[in-house]
């Protein structure tokens, strides 16, 4: 019962491992995407100018589908202000008469406001986060920045058509008129915006890691039933050998026919053991490294194999129970194995 039980184990550890190593192949090509495009900070930067100054009678900054976020946004229309090495200036100015038509007056008096926590990147802002604490200052230094007050300010956004009046001048007449009350409530209004946004930017994000598992799991022909199998197989053959050394002549047998003729069976053995599953799962690549008992790592192309297995009907069960798998996402499966082998996580 214990050996039965020490098969499961380490069955669904190696099927954990492999899963988890996918799934961060799969996060760090995403994540790769993401920030070489910058699309986080286009995307803030998107909702702040459709939320400050509104679309003008055009299209909204901020796509409304998928295919917009990683195709219109990181490559057609760059919503991100210029980036600036200055400081904040002491006094910002109110946005000019002709804003009044449309325009990008808030969204740049907001970057001068925050361009502190900002640094280069190909020319524009790279900020893909403002904390809501910062906003809610940038907002009472806009409204303070003129005579007049929040209600004067209020006013001007009113006549600028700026989608954010409404929703300031709700604030405004909530916090009974009193300046700091109005500032926690921007603090946590805009917090909840930023927390509406991360929901929506992770529903688009999660179409992309689907089409990135399905190309990971096909690149790489996981067959998750194959691979199991390959996993019991390998406890089969260490418990071969413990029988083995033990003295049991008919295990030598078995073990000596499974190895060719002209290598010894401790060269055999120990080859054997050292390639693991684990070790095997991407052999079938359509790209394999191969890392020889002497000499450097080798790179070599499996296209052949590779279409072979793509091609065979029966591998694709196995296809789908790994991509199915990577669905699950990396932080899962590494929880599934702290929980497995009992480690705890630092606090």
């Amino acid at each position: 019962m214990i050996d039965l039980l020490s098969v499961y184990v380490d069955l669904a550890l190696g099927l954990i491992l492999s899963f988890l190593l996918l799934s961060l192949l799969v996060s760090g090509i995403n994540e790769g995407v993401v920030r070489l495009l910058a699309i986080r900070s286009k995307f803030l930067w998107a909702y702040l100018r459709d939320t400050m100054d509104g679309t003008g009678g055009e299209r909204a900054w901020l796509p409304a589908k998928v295919r917009d976020v990683f195709a219109t946004l990181p490559f057609a229309r760059d919503p991100r202000p210029a980036h600036s090495d200055q400081p904040a200036p002491v006094e910002s100015a109110p946005p000019p008469q002709e804003a009044v038509s449309g325009g990008d007056a808030m969204t740049t008096l907001l970057y001068e406001r925050v361009r502190e926590i900002d640094h280069p990147r190909t020319g524009r802002t790279s900020i893909s986060n403002i904390p809501p604490g910062r906003f809610a200052v940038a907002v009472m230094e806009l409204a303070s920045s003129g005579e007049g007050g929040v209600e004067t300010w209020l006013a001007r956004l009113k006549e600028m058509r700026s989608p954010l009046y409404g929703h300031l001048n709700a604030i405004w007449e909530t916090a009974q008129r009193d300046t700091e009350r109005f500032r926690h409530g921007v603090e946590t209004w805009f917090d909840s915006e930023m927390q509406r946004l991360s929901l929506l930017y992770r529903r688009y994000v999660k179409w992309v890691v689907a089409a990135l598992g399905l190309a990971v799991t096909l690149l790489f022909s996981m067959d998750g039933l194959e691979y199991a199998k390959s996993l019991l197989r390998d406890n089969a053959l260490r418990t071969g050998v413990a029988a083995a050394a033990a003295g049991d002549a008919a295990t030598v047998g078995e073990l000596k026919a499974k190895c060719t003729q002209d290598v010894k069976l401790a060269d055999c053995l120990t080859e054997t053991l050292s390639s693991p599953a684990l070790v095997r799962v991407f052999d079938h690549a359509i790209v394999g490294v191969s890392i020889p008992a002497e000499g450097d790592p080798s790179v070599e192309w499996n296209g052949g194999v590779w279409w072979d297995r793509i091609t065979t009907l029966s591998h694709w069960p196995g296809f789908l129970l790994t991509y199915v798998a990577l669905l699950f996402g990396a932080p899962f499966w590494w929880d599934l194995f702290r929980r497995l082998t009992g480690l705890r996580s630092r606090h």
